[in-house]
């Protein structure tokens, strides 16, 4: 098949063998229609419509990150920070917003403008401008959510768009029992891309989140870590900021050539290693560039930490200064021009938890959540991670000098098949599991594998070029079933880590169990159910066995599998048939975490003194009996309002 033609296909691909079909995404408009050429993004299935806001601001304190230069000029510095804010909506929109309803309008996926970021992932993928042509049917994509929408004031009802179908966005559910406050507060998420993302490439993700009562933060890291960023100089001083951009460089903290001064903006794109362009590989020989890749983390969590200031002043009735200040309006480059136009800041204050925060992130973005989770003493805001196909190589090894520094939080690790293949990757990930449980504080953490899927299954990537993952990275894993599992695993760990009174906005989604199953150690797994490919491709694809069997009838492969892999199955399916649970906690470790954080979400949590390590072996773990909320110290209240084994 032509691959533009995959591109522009109707998104179908094949299941793995044994999984359940995905969640119903009705079309929301005509441009969702699936035989339009233009991609389009699949809709939310949470009870809440989404709203987005893009907010860039200068830093407080700008300032460069390292001396690594190039052509003369220092290659990390932080100058602004650039974010997409994706967030509970108002199911009323046309009430809400009659003044303005039609200036509602929805974000680019690939970003302003569109033709130049293109062309900055042709660099980063080492085709130049020849794969402008791929990303066509993108050109025109928009997020499934309304820019500048009022804020959700509204408890969502206790169903989804699988029970109900779209018309559940337009209802208003009931106060749960126990609830301090008639509007809800929403839990916050802090998300970090991967290298070669941006901040709307995950957009299904945090969008996922946002439906289902979470305000997601989604940071574009200027790194040289994403294709192309478009970084804004302030044209007067800035309200907080050290000066304009002129001053800012006499004074020595930024470093800005005659070209960029003139044309009031810079241009970011990928930063490869000098000595070992491929760094990431599995098969590299020269391994990871540290230094590049070390100061590259310190500025993904400065971008962080002043991202969460930003989101603090939202939530302390400062959204009009945020405003004032954003650089993502008419006049500045890659920017809308509505800007914030029309955001009842208001609805914004004290809408939101500050504290128990959940950092989140994929690949490099997932190396940048364990830094954060291993200095507690910077980021006490945070109170657990959620990691998506670490880069394990290029995470920082843990300071050995201090035992403080370490994993300080509950963590949920969810690996690609693909990357379950890569050696050191897995036990990477592996020994963070442990370091999380072992820890200072004993935190209950999972790790998993979703069968079938590839690196950028946790992305926009596979959805809106399907075909291509499965013709070329041989996925099998049906995407929107992927998405799915992603998200209903990160629900089912928030609902069983965060404190009652934050995870209580979250009570539609249904608990699959994905986290409860039996565990299923790399090691014991049949060769046979294995998508292991080729040691060059290690991380990159899988291998499917019989492809062209494959191909050419999905239905008699999945009957054949079925009678190969389960002789005895009445083609129901098993709990490992689409995940893979290697490692989770004990019983006693998750009701100890809850018990020692119960009320607690608005303080630092503090170090669990005296306490014994609460690993437990794979023996241990196969008698320990599956772990429900209505087990835990949180008891009713906590399954009461979260669905849980419903």
């Amino acid at each position: 098949m032509h691959i533009l033609g995959a591109l522009q296909s109707d998104g179908k691909t094949e299941d793995v063998p044994n999984a359940k079909k995905p969640k119903v995404r009705p079309p929301r408009s005509w441009r969702d229609a699936p035989w339009l050429p233009v991609r389009s993004l699949p809709t939310y299935t949470g009870p809440y419509p989404v709203g987005t806001m893009e907010i860039e601001v200068p830093v407080e304190h700008p300032r460069v990150f390292s001396h690594i230069k190039r052509n003369g000029k220092h290659l990390l510095q932080l100058e602004t920070v650039l974010m997409t804010i994706y967030y509970p909506a108002s199911h009323d929109e046309k009430n809400d917003s009659a003044a303005h309803k039609e200036k509602l309008s929805r974000e680019l996926w690939l970003g302003r403008p569109r033709i130049g970021v293109a062309q900055g992932y042709g660099k980063f993928a080492g085709l130049g401008n020849f794969i402008v042509p791929l990303f066509l049917p993108t050109l025109f994509t928009k997020l499934p959510a309304y820019r500048n929408a009022p804020l959700a004031r509204h408890w969502a009802p206790e169903v989804d768009t699988k029970d109900e179908g779209v018309k559940v966005k337009t209802r208003e559910g009931h106060k749960p029992e126990g609830a301090a406050t008639d509007e809800p507060r929403f839990p916050l998420i802090m998300f970090s891309h991967g290298l070669g993302g941006t901040r709307t490439m995950y957009s299904s993700v945090c969008g996922e989140f946002a439906s289902y009562g979470f305000v997601v933060c989604a940071v574009e890291h200027r790194d040289g870590s994403g294709p192309r960023s478009y970084i804004n100089h302030t044209k007067e001083p800035a309200v907080d900021a050290e000066g304009t951009v002129t001053e800012r460089q006499r004074n020595g903290q930024v470093d800005i050539t005659p070209n960029e001064q003139r044309r009031e903006y810079e241009i970011m794109d990928y930063v490869f290693p000098k000595d070992n362009p491929y760094d990431t590989s599995p098969g590299s020989d020269k391994g990871v560039d540290t230094e590049l890749r070390g100061a590259q983390v310190e500025l993904r969590l400065a971008e962080i930490d002043e991202s969460y200031q930003v989101m603090r002043k939202l939530a302390n009735g400062e959204g009009e200064a945020v405003a004032e200040k954003n650089l993502r309006k008419k006049g500045y480059k890659a920017s809308s021009s509505r800007g914030l136009e029309g955001v009842d800041w208001a609805r914004w204050k004290d809408r939101f938890h500050l504290n128990d925060v959940t950092a989140c992130g994929h690949s490099f973005g997932a190396a940048t959540v364990i830094e954060i989770l291993r200095h507690d003493d910077r980021f006490n805001y945070v109170g657990q991670g959620i990691i998506y196909d670490i880069w394990g190589a290029g995470t920082k090894p843990p300071e050995e000098e201090s035992l403080e520094h370490r994993i300080h939080a509950p963590l949920l690790a969810i690996n690609s098949e693909a990357f379950t293949y890569w050696p050191s990757n897995f036990e990477l990930v592996s020994s963070l599991i442990d370091e999380a449980q072992n820890g200072p504080n004993e935190s209950p953490s999972w790790l998993l594998t979703l069968r079938g899927t590839i690196h950028v299954s946790q992305s926009d990537f596979s959805l809106l070029y399907p075909n291509v993952c499965s013709l070329f990275l041989k996925m099998i894993a049906n995407p929107q079933r992927a998405l799915d599992l992603n998200i209903n695993a990160s629900l089912e760990f928030l609902s069983h880590v965060l404190p009652a009174e934050v995870a209580q906005v979250n009570r539609a989604y249904k608990n699959e169990g994905v986290l409860e199953q039996d565990p299923s150690p790399l090691e014991r797994i049949p060769s046979a159910q294995l998508l292991k490919p080729d040691e060059k491709y290690t991380a990159m694809r899988l291998k499917i066995k019989h492809e062209s069997l494959f191909r050419l009838s999905p239905s008699l492969y999945k009957k054949l599998w079925l009678q190969k892999h389960s002789p005895n199955s009445d083609g129901k399916m098993r709990a490992d048939d689409e995940v893979w649970v290697h490692t989770k906690p004990t019983p006693e470790s998750i009701r100890k975490h809850l018990e020692n954080n119960k009320g607690r979400s608005n303080i630092k949590k503090s170090t669990i003194d005296g306490a014994l390590p609460m690993t437990a072996t794979s023996a241990e773990q196969k008698n320990a009996e599956p772990v429900h909320m209505s087990d835990t110290p949180q008891g009713n209240s906590a399954a009461g309002d979260n669905n849980l084994g419903k």
